[in-house]
């Protein structure tokens, strides 16, 4: 069953929320061998690698709300691009898309069967703008 573009949307912002409030169930909206790739954790197989990524946060990430009022949705075929901006703190800094270097980012969803079955994420996990060495341009830049 292939969801339609509305199905798949639905299940992206579904995944946004559940994520952000660390919900168990969202493994619920991946398949059982879904394939998930982060930045800097590189590519994890079964939903349980979700898991793994969220553990690399563990004791620093505060908290995470992605902007859902403003997240753009392009949808083709079995794919679903979603970008947008979230805002956190993690280790006692904040950050906040579109006003601080981190917190802009790019999910490239895959479906099957009305399940996420692939989910490569596209950011710098830098969120709080702690590596000062790679801001080639330095940081009084419009984010």
């Amino acid at each position: 069953m292939l969801a339609n573009d509305q199905e798949k949307i639905k299940i992206a912002r579904e995944y946004f929320m559940r994520a952000d409030h660390g919900s168990p169930d969202v493994l619920e909206l991946f398949h059982e061998d879904a394939e998930v790739y982060f930045p800097k954790f590189g590519f994890g197989f079964g939903r349980n690698s979700f898991l793994e990524i969220v553990k690399g946060f563990e004791g620093t990430l505060e908290s995470i709300q992605h902007d859902y009022d403003r997240l753009t949705f392009i949808p083709s075929a079995d794919y679903l691009v979603v970008e947008g901006t979230s805002q956190g703190k993690m280790s006692g800094k904040s950050w906040a898309g579109g006003k601080t270097p981190g917190g802009r980012f790019c999910n490239v969803f895959k479906f099957r069967d009305g399940r996420i079955s692939s989910l490569h994420v596209y950011l710098d996990p830098d969120y709080t703008g702690e590596d000062d060495l790679r801001f080639r341009w330095g940081k009084n830049r419009q984010w």
